[in-house]
């Protein structure tokens, strides 16, 4: 039977110390024991006891170059091991669905993509379920034993993108993957994956408050408090893409890659290195497109006083730091009175933002402190279930 606890893995439940030294590591890089001690409030025994116990569990990895101290013996980096665990990811995007399988260092190591015309339950179904299979058949038995589960990034009420999509509307995906897969599975709003993925496997250092935008096909976003995505009641806080601007509209009528298609008069490819844009048609959407992320990101700052608004999506990199730098603009020629501007910067991980994020929701429930980014809580608005691993048919 497997175990469907959210902070379980097949290694078994970490400890928060143990969860924590996993963290400092995958954010900071290769750390030796000492470094880990002060980084902790931990006492060097300590520290040396948890690691041996997450080098013993395959979860860490002592074979890097040694670095010389200031005075005694050299030190020895600990670094993650890529095959501690295993993670498959599932997004359900508006033109295209990806499956992934991720190691514990965040590189993905297999991939399978479904393009649509709209997505369908049953066919994002099918392709979760024909692909998984695809994937576990070239792992090893040790490699399946590590194996963690599954997370889904999607949109939430994807019934109302169009009437193609009428099919979604009171299906449960999470528990049907769950009981075809028998293995713990998550699902979270693909914004918040994306925002959850940048503070997980992005390269770039990050402060405790900031908000995050992703667009792609729509917008949407995510924002991080204290250092942890939040998630609101019903999960789905941070929705920047349904943010109201001037004009009776939200963001995601204006900031999204839709938008752009349709002043192109056909889709874009899924390829960033095959995009050619004409160069007015680039420039209206980049005005117009920062000047609903700046509206909707001062009103963000004025009430939660971020200092940080990290701009990515689905696009080429000198798109998005275009759209960076005009929505910086637009920001610095607000009313701002009485508000601190925030920096603003791109993102780090592109178009696989969502994908990832997917899969790091089974690795922050077994391997985050406190628990994943996107903790269990029932929710509303016909999200009930969304947050917490739906049971396999065998703890039915």
């Amino acid at each position: 039977m497997p175990n469907t606890n959210p902070a379980a893995t097949p290694q078994g439940v970490r400890s928060q110390n143990e969860r924590l030294i996993l963290w400092l590591i995958r954010r900071n890089g290769p750390m030796p024991r000492a470094a880990l001690a002060q980084a902790t409030g931990l006492s060097a025994q300590a520290v040396t006891n948890i690691t041996r116990e997450l080098i013993a569990a395959g979860l860490l990895d002592a074979g890097g170059e040694r670095r010389r101290g200031k005075v005694g013996q050299p030190l020895l980096p600990l670094a993650l091991a890529p095959e501690g665990a295993l993670f498959l990811g599932l997004k359900v995007g508006r033109r295209v669905a990806e499956l992934v399988l991720v190691d514990f260092a965040g590189g993905i190591r297999q991939i399978r993509v479904l393009p649509h015309a709209y997505p369908q339950p049953d066919a994002i179904r099918d392709f979760a379920v024909a692909g998984a299979a695809e994937i576990l058949a070239e792992l090893t038995q040790a490699q399946r034993a590590r194996l963690s589960g599954m997370g889904i990034a999607s949109p939430f009420y994807l019934w109302d993108w169009a009437e193609e999509m009428a099919p979604w509307r009171g299906r449960d995906l999470r528990a049907e993957l769950a009981q075809a897969l028998d293995l713990p599975v998550w699902l979270e709003n693909d914004g918040s994956c994306a925002c959850g993925a940048e503070m997980m496997f992005g390269t770039q250092e990050l402060p405790q408050d900031f908000l995050y935008f992703y667009v792609a096909h729509f917008a949407g976003g995510g924002v991080v408090l204290d250092g942890r995505l939040r998630l609101g009641p019903s999960r789905n806080a941070g929705a920047m893409g349904s943010y109201p601007v001037p004009g009776g509209r939200q963001v995601l009528d204006v900031a999204s890659i839709s938008v752009l298609e349709s002043a192109l008069g056909g889709d874009l490819p899924l390829d960033d290195a095959a995009w050619d844009l004409p160069p007015g048609i680039v420039r209206e959407w980049l005005d117009e497109s920062a000047r609903v992320l700046s509206h909707a990101a001062l009103g963000a700052v004025a009430v939660l006083d971020l200092p940080l608004v990290v701009i990515d999506g689905a696009m080429p990199a000198v798109l998005r730091a275009g759209l960076v730098q005009a929505t910086a603009a637009s920001l610095a020629g607000m009313r701002h009175h009485g508000v601190t501007l925030p920096e603003v910067r791109a993102g780090t991980l592109g178009r696989r933002a969502r994908t990832l994020g997917a899969a790091a929701l089974p690795l922050g429930a077994g391997f985050l402190p406190g628990g994943s980014f996107s903790a269990p809580r029932p929710g509303r608005n016909g999200h009930e279930t969304q947050g917490a691993p739906a049971r396999s048919r065998d703890d039915r």
